[in-house]
């Protein structure tokens, strides 16, 4: 079972800093982790629509509207975090690709009256992380705070292709999970055929 704490001590491990009890402890690494570790958490979910960070939610339409273009708005969820939005549907039975909208802040902007999001949310427990996740988030946690702890712009390089490393690691195998897509030929290209 990885705690958040867990994963900011594997990213020390990997600089040879020493390990921290908790984020609040008074010492040099809990404050550049706790400093930090959010924001990273956040960078990482964000970049790619991760099995385990996927939600769903029907979203409840607002009663103010948009100044113009767009007929209806819609709060993002909060519950978990919307962090991005993946796609979004007027039916929860069909994904469907070519609905017209906008995010602007926290709103989703659109003319459909009935709004089903697929969203990648904010999932701070790292119990319901894959463990490439949680690699993935390690190593772009210690490159992000290697020079503060170090002192060492080279490590902090080398750190950086270790993420990126992991980054794609766990991309692949989480994208491998899922159903492949069905690539639909455009009308165009059918009447080439």
């Amino acid at each position: 079972m990885a705690s958040e704490v867990d994963i900011c001590n594997s990213a020390l491990n990997q600089l040879g800093a020493s390990q921290i009890i908790s984020r609040t402890e008074n010492s040099k690494a809990a404050r550049v982790v706790n400093q930090r570790y959010d924001f990273i958490r956040d960078k990482v979910i964000r970049s790619h629509p991760w099995n385990s960070c996927v939600r769903r939610a029907s979203l409840a339409q607002e009663t103010d509207t948009p100044v113009y273009k767009y007929a209806y708005q819609y709060a993002l969820p909060t519950d978990p975090y919307c962090l991005r939005v993946i796609n979004i549907s007027t039916s929860g039975d069909v994904e469907e690709l070519d609905i017209d909208y906008q995010i602007e802040g926290r709103k989703l902007l659109t003319d459909e009256s009935t709004v089903y999001l697929r969203y990648i949310a904010r999932i701070t427990d790292p119990n319901e992380y894959d463990a490439l996740l949680i690699e993935a988030l390690t190593a772009a946690l210690a490159a992000d705070i290697s020079y503060a702890i170090t002192n060492s712009a080279t490590l902090a390089r080398e750190l950086q292709g270790l993420y990126a490393m992991k980054l794609g690691e766990a991309r692949f195998a989480d994208a491998q999970e899922n159903f492949p897509d069905v690539i639909e030929a455009e009308t165009f290209i059918e009447a080439r055929l």
